[in-house]
C-alpha cells in the first residue's frame, strides 16, 4: 500500500534521483565489537563537563557533609543512596554515548541492495543524498554523526551521540538518575545548613567556613539547575516515548504513517519485554528485535 510522504522530510523519492551507480561502495566494516563513538569537539567537551560535575558532586556530598557528620546512620545511608545514583546515572551516561543509536548503513543504496529488496512495480525507496544510504522509514540524517539515525529524536552534545531506536532507554535513564542526584544533593545541603547554623561551623565540615559555604552554594546552583533541566527532558522523552512520536517528527509535525500503540506497549519497546527491574538498569539492554528489510519499502 503506498503511502504519502510529508513534504518536509529530508529525503528524494523520485525515482531518477535514485542512481545507486553513483553511490561510493560501502565502507568496509570494522572489526566485531568496535565501540561506537563520535568524534565531535563539542560533544566530547560536554560529556567531560557532565562527568566533572557529578563527580564535584560526589566530592562535596562525601568529604563536606558526610564524612564530618557525627549521625553515621545518616552519613552510611545517605552516602550508599547518592553514590549508587551517581553510579547508576554515569553508567546510564557511558551507555547513551557508546551504543549504536540505531544507524542506517552507510553508503548501502547500491544496486544490488536495491534488487535485494524485490521492489514490486510503484513502489519506491527512500535515499540520503548526505550518506547515500537506503533510508528506513522514520529515519533522518544527522548532521555531527553524518549517519542516518532510525527514529532519531534529536542530537545531545551532553551525551556526544544522536537518541534514536536503540539507545533512547539509556538516555531516559541518564535523565532520570541525574535528577534523582540532583534532587537528593539539594535536600542534603538544606539539612547541612541548618545544621551549620545551629552547631559550630568549624566543626561541621573538614573545611573552613567559608571554604565550606562556597562549596555548598555551587552545589546548590548545580543540582538546582540539572533538576529543572533534566526533570523536563525526562518527562520530554517519556511523553514521546507514551505517543510513539520522536521529537524530530513533532518539530516537523510529520503525517503520522505506522501503526498507533498502546503507551504501554510504546514503553515496552523502548525498554524491553517484559517489564522487570531491569528497565532501571542501564546494563540490561532491551530487546529491540530484528530489523524488517521492508521498513525501507513504502
Amino acid at each position: 500500500m503506498l503511502l504519502p510522504a510529508h513534504h518536509s522530510r529530508d529525503i528524494e523519492r523520485k525515482p531518477e534521483y535514485l542512481q545507486p551507480e553513483k553511490c561510493a561502495p560501502p565502507a568496509r566494516p570494522g572489526p566485531a565489537g568496535t565501540m561506537w563513538f563520535i568524534r565531535d569537539g563539542c560533544g566530547i567537551a560536554c560529556a567531560i563537563v557532565t562527568w566533572f560535575l557529578v563527580l564535584y558532586a560526589e566530592f562535596v556530598v562525601v568529604f563536606v557533609m558526610l564524612i564530618p557528620s557525627r549521625d553515621y546512620v545518616y552519613s552510611v545511608i545517605n552516602g550508599v543512596v547518592f553514590n549508587l545514583l551517581a553510579f547508576l546515572a554515569l553508567a546510564s551516561h557511558c551507555r547513551a554515548m557508546l551504543t549504536d543509536p540505531g544507524a542506517v548503513p552507510k553508503g548501502n543504496a547500491t544496486k544490488e541492495f536495491i534488487e535485494s529488496l524485490q521492489l514490486k512495480p510503484g513502489q519506491v525507496v527512500y535515499k540520503c543524498p548526505k550518506c547515500c544510504s537506503i533510508k528506513p522509514d522514520r529515519a533522518h540524517h544527522c548532521s555531527v554523526c553524518k549517519r542516518c539515525i532510525r527514529k532519531m529524536d534529536h542530537h545531545c552534545p551532553w551525551v556526544n551521540n544522536c537518541v534514536g531506536e536503540s539507545n533512547q532507554k539509556y538516555f531516559v535513564l541518564f535523565t532520570m538518575y541525574i535528577a534523582l542526584i540532583s534532587l537528593h544533593a539539594l535536600v542534603m545541603v538544606g539539612f547541612h545548613f541548618l545544621h551549620c547554623f545551629e552547631e559550630d561551623w568549624t566543626k561541621c565540615s573538614s573545611f573552613s567556613p567559608p571554604t565550606t559555604v562556597i562549596l555548598l552554594i555551587l552545589l546548590c546552583f548545580e543540582g538546582l539547575l540539572f533538576l529543572i533541566f533534566t526533570s523536563v527532558m525526562f518527562g520530554t522523552q517519556v511523553h514521546s516515548i507514551c505517543t510513539d512520536e520522536t521529537g524530530i517528527e513533532q518539530l516537523k509535525k510529520e503525517e503520522r504513517r505506522w501503526a498507533k500503540k498502546t503507551k504501554w506497549m510504546n514503553m515496552k519497546a523502548v525498554f524491553g519485554h517484559p517489564f522487570s527491574l531491569g528497565w532501571a538498569s542501564p546494563f540490561a539492554t532491551p530487546d529491540q528485535g530484528k530489523a524488517d528489510p521492508y521498513q525501507y519499502v513504502v
